[in-house]
């Protein structure tokens, strides 16, 4: 693994915890800190595999668990794996489906082995444990694999956070034994081309979040995710454990924070030392008319917009902004046309993309805190 996977630090921003870093995976390199567009089932809704590579997408996130539901993670393997599934040939990174499961709170139960739960598809019964979630994983192939953690509701208690991040902690140990005792994977490539990331847990709780880290660490995993902070809790407070977690990980290896954020989020997170974020607010903000510029959210269904012929956002270079008038696209969603949404997605990934571009250039001159001022001042009002 160690001639497959690398991370390195090319440069740090003084005033803060920001780095400026680099991925290198068997598909590829990744600049960090990255955004990854999600692509739930293996597809980024309203998007092609073209348009992400036009928009310099080289990370994608997929998720273990909607892929074994369907079309089943055994057909993506006797297909050649994910990569060559979706027709994607830069990096991909599968989440093992822990905050799936999560979400279904009244179809899931779960035990020290794992967790039954009843497909959200057909109502048909499952038990996904860590050695199951690692299996599915695996045959899929993607280059970043997660460890099966358990994600605590907002707000929980003292107690309940303790003994869910035990459980995560136990599982974690489960996965990695999983990865090391799994067999080549078919035309899905072997399975020294994948890296584990352990994922932090502990609630909003600071000394189980530390905790949880260091014992982490301790099983050394290639990576460090964070998760359980997007779930209903205040901003302010995913910050703070946010930072508590970043203290206790260590320098060489890559961070990433779990389901973050607005624009403004992605360049505080940067700040910390992140080097991996994920969000499906630009695309799913797309397909509901909310596009996102740097003056702040254009809402284009608005009335306001019917002879509006300016660009969604004057700032912008992508080929939607030089192309189509808000006017235009409040007629696409008013009619109900598709090429709402495919245009407005492409609009917005630019501009999270873009976005990311210019934290990493402005992390060695120290600028950091100007973007996310002038990110500030946006996000108050609405264009």
């Amino acid at each position: 693994m160690a001639d497959a996977f690398r991370f390195e630090i090319l440069g740090r921003d003084s005033g803060s915890g920001a780095r400026r870093g680099r991925l290198h995976t068997p598909h590829g390199t990744v600049e960090t800190p990255v955004f990854m567009p999600v692509g739930t089932s293996a597809t980024v809704k309203a998007m092609t595999q073209e348009m992400l590579e036009e928009l310099s997408a080289e990370l994608l996130l997929a998720n273990a668990y909607h892929l074994y539901l369907r079309p089943g993670h055994e057909a993506v393997q006797e297909l050649g794996g994910l990569h060559r599934f979706m027709g994607w040939p830069r990096a991909l990174l599968t989440d093992s489906g822990g905050f799936q499961v999560f979400s279904m709170n009244t179809l899931r139960k779960v035990s020290e082995d794992g967790v039954l739960f009843r497909s959200h598809l057909d109502g048909s019964q499952h038990f996904l444990t860590p050695e199951k979630a690692i299996e599915i994983q695996a045959a899929l192939g993607a280059d970043f694999v997660m460890a099966f953690d358990e994600c605590l509701e907002y707000p929980a208690s003292h107690e309940k956070a303790r003994h869910s991040m035990e459980l995560t902690l136990r599982w974690a140990a489960r996965c990695q034994k999983a990865l090391q005792k799994a067999g080549p994977s078919g035309r899905g490539g072997p399975r020294d081309k994948q890296a584990l990331f352990g994922i932090v847990q502990g609630g909003t709780y600071a000394d189980l979040r530390r905790e949880c880290a260091r014992r982490l660490v301790e099983m050394d995993f290639f990576g460090y995710a964070i998760g359980g902070l997007a779930v209903g809790e205040p901003p302010s407070l995913s910050t703070e454990m946010t930072e508590v977690c970043v203290a206790e990980l260590p320098e060489e290896r890559p961070r990433y924070l779990m389901g973050v954020g607005y624009p403004r989020d992605l360049v505080e997170y940067a700040r910390q030392g992140v080097d991996m974020m994920d969000c499906v607010l630009p695309t799913r903000n797309a397909r509901n008319g909310c596009a996102f510029t740097w003056e702040g959210q254009v809402q284009l269904r608005n009335a306001s917009f019917a002879t509006d012929d300016r660009p969604i956002d004057a700032r912008c270079g992508c080929r939607v902004c030089r192309r189509y008038s808000r006017a235009y696209l409040r007629h696409l969603f008013a009619a109900g046309e598709m090429l709402a949404a495919i245009v407005t997605t492409y609009h917005n990934l630019y501009f999270y993309l873009d976005l990311m571009r210019r934290i990493r250039e402005a992390i060695p001159r120290g600028a950091l805190g100007e973007l996310q001022a002038e990110l500030g001042e946006a996000e108050g009002e609405q264009a």
